[in-house]
């Protein structure tokens, strides 16, 4: 009779659940849902295009047969990640770096807050400690994960997943450093005072690293077996760019005003960010998705999907802007207007850089954008792709959204030719590479994020993709 009575009640809370959806299968109701539009991004809309050179090779490379094939719809950045952008990252980095050595530090000092950190600065190392430092403010939640997970950290890092402070600001000038252990920190991103010059300090920029992981999925799917922790790769990469790139990469060549001021100097802030590899490249990736993300979870948003490179295809199908069998992104066979004038940067005769009026890189909003509101794909600088380079690729990827994702191919492939390079190399469906470790001073990059849903296409025949 009890159990009878027991189940009747199970029975009842049941059908109480459901009630409102009468019994029939109505789905599970969520939130309602809105594109929105990454800042500085525009929209590719989804369609077919025909992938490869239609015009004669006049290189006679043979790499890129003509191949229609179809790509989903993404947004993409106008322009070329921009010094001021990256630099938005390396300081990310950099003050992260400093938040946790200094959390550290207090750690094994056994320093806790003093009550007088703020926005002007802490009062001592103590105010720096991880913000889950005192167990008594923690929720059921966070003390369970750090009993159980942060407090022993993992194999590489003991202090994996603790919770920094950024609630309290960093304090920059020497003067009003808090303390020694503070000072102590600081002068641990400097380089040695033997091997500073002119009385300046410099950053070791070796300290600036970004740690971050990611799930090989191209690899999971392949396994018959595996645990999932298998395919988490996690990935260390050295932030800063190659400065050294503009000397190295011009022998017999004054270019030491570009090396000291390029990337810094407030007059470059608008201009493409270059010497980067495309494992930083990656690596800004994953930071640009943490940045955003890390916000959203504050206002109680979801979460984004990732930034990430271009595929090759995309990149290809983004500059033609639409246009069908275009050699350049202007649709037209030569590389002037009627006028006369040059319609991207790059070296139009022997020698002669300066004929486009610009002897090195322009700023990143140059020149006319393509019918996709897309800057300087042609010229200025090559950018990185996702994809690996293979000359017969086209031979066999798919004629959906085609790539190379051969991560054990280390020659990736950069479009839309540079500053330095000839017209045949701005041509949207010439091929070009450049190995994954390399850092160029004629090589940027741009990011892309896939569009969540299926019905913005160029081939729609009536309405506008929002």
């Amino acid at each position: 009779m009890k159990k009878f009575i027991a189940f009747s009640t199970i029975l009842v809370t049941l059908v109480s659940c459901g009630s409102s959806d009468k019994g029939e299968l109505v789905g599970v109701k969520g939130k309602k849902w809105h594109p929105e539009k990454p800042y500085g991004m525009t929209l590719i809309p989804g369609g077919a295009f025909i992938m490869g050179k239609s015009d004669d090779d006049l290189a006679n490379v043979h790499d890129a047969p003509t191949k229609t094939v179809t790509v989903r719809s993404f947004y993409m950045d106008e322009t070329e990640i921009t010094n001021s952008e990256y630099r938005q990252f390396v300081e990310w980095v950099k003050d992260s770096t400093i938040y946790m050595k200094l959390a550290i530090l207090a750690d094994e000092m056994g320093q806790t807050s003093t009550g007088g950190g703020g926005k002007k600065g802490g009062a001592s190392i103590g105010d720096y400690a991880f913000a889950d430092a005192d167990p008594e403010k923690m929720t059921p939640y966070d003390k369970y994960m750090y009993e159980n997970y942060y407090s022993v950290g993992t194999e590489d890092d003991m202090f994996a997943g603790r919770k920094l402070n950024r609630k309290v600001k960093l304090i920059k000038e020497t003067s009003k450093y808090p303390d020694e252990y503070y000072v102590e920190v600081m002068d641990s991103m400097y380089l040695p005072a033997a091997e500073s010059y002119n009385g300046l300090r410099t950053i070791d920029v070796n300290k600036l690293e970004f740690s971050y992981t990611w799930m090989d999925i191209q690899a999971a799917a392949k396994a018959k077996t595996g645990k999932r922790s298998d395919f988490i790769k996690k990935e260390k990469v050295k932030v800063y760019p190659d400065t050294t790139s503009w000397i190295k990469d011009f022998a017999y060549s004054y270019n030491e005003p570009m090396h000291n001021d390029y990337f810094w100097h407030q007059a470059y802030s608008d201009y493409p960010v270059v010497g980067v590899s495309w494992k930083q490249a990656k690596a800004f990736c994953a930071w640009r998705t943490l940045n955003k993300n890390t916000y959203r979870k504050k206002k109680k948003q979801e979460f984004i999907n990732t930034f990430r490179l271009p595929t090759e295809a995309e990149w290809e199908y983004a500059a033609r802007g639409g246009l069908e069998s275009a050699t350049y992104p202007w649709g037209s066979l030569y590389a002037k207007n009627d006028r006369g004038c040059y319609l991207a940067n790059f070296k139009p005769n022997r020698g002669d850089y300066a004929a486009d009026e610009a002897l090195y890189t322009v700023e990143a909003k140059s020149y006319e954008p393509n019918n996709y509101n897309l800057y300087n794909m042609a010229g200025n600088v090559s950018e990185w792709t996702d994809s690996s380079y293979d000359a017969a690729a086209y031979e066999y990827v798919s004629t959906m959204n085609p790539t190379v994702g051969d991560l054990k191919n280390k020659r990736k492939v950069i479009r839309g030719g540079s500053w330095k390079d000839v017209a045949y190399f701005l041509q949207v469906s010439t091929r070009d590479y450049e190995y994954a470790d390399s850092a160029r001073s004629y090589i940027g990059f741009r990011t892309v994020q896939d569009y969540m849903g299926t019905q913005s296409t160029g081939n729609r025949k009536t309405g506008k993709a929002k």
